[in-house]
C-alpha cells in the first residue's frame, strides 16, 4: 500500500461458501464487496460516523473509478486482513487504497483504489465535499 498522510485501518472477514465461482476460488466481484464491507466497518469503528448517520446527512459517496489488481486467488476458508485508507481527498472526492491480505499465507491477494464522489441522496447530483468532512476522514 502506498504512504500517505492518512491513516490506514485494517478489518477482518472470511470467505464464505457464497463467494465461490466455478473455478472454486473468489469471484472477481467479490474482492469489491470485501473493501465495501470494510469501509463500512471502518467509518463506524475508527471515523465514529456510521454509513447509515452519513447518509441521514444527506450524502452518499458513489464509486467513480476502481481499479483492482488481482494478484493471488482465495479459496473457501481463507482469513482476510482489509486494510483501506484514504490516499487523496478534496473538494471533488476522495481515492481510497486498498489492498487485501491472505492471512494464510500472509501475501497480497488484490490491491487497489476506488475513486469516489459524493452525491447529494435527495436530488442524485455530484456535490462538493466540505471542509468538516475532509477534517472527519483526517485521522
Amino acid at each position: 500500500m502506498e504512504k500517505t498522510e492518512y491513516s490506514v485501518f485494517e478489518t477482518e472477514l472470511s470467505v464464505r461458501p457464497d463467494d465461490i465461482d466455478m473455478f472454486n476460488h473468489v469471484h472477481n466481484s467479490k474482492y469489491f464487496d470485501y473493501v465495501l464491507a470494510a469501509r463500512y466497518h471502518q467509518m463506524e469503528k475508527f471515523y465514529k460516523m456510521p454509513m447509515e448517520d452519513f447518509l441521514k446527512s444527506g450524502f452518499g459517496w458513489v464509486v467513480r473509478t476502481a481499479h483492482v489488481d488481482y494478484k493471488r486467488p482465495l479459496i473457501l476458508g481463507d482469513q482476510l486482513k482489509i486494510r483501506t485508507g484514504i490516499f487523496t481527498i478534496n473538494d471533488k472526492g476522495c481515492r481510497v487504497q486498498f489492498e487485501i491480505e491472505n492471512v494464510r499465507t500472509g501475501k497480497i491477494a488484490s490491491d487497489g483504489w476506488f475513486d469516489y464522489v459524493l452525491i447529494d441522496t435527495i436530488t442524485g447530483k455530484g456535490c462538493k465535499v466540505s471542509e468538516d468532512m475532509i477534517q472527519a476522514y483526517s485521522v
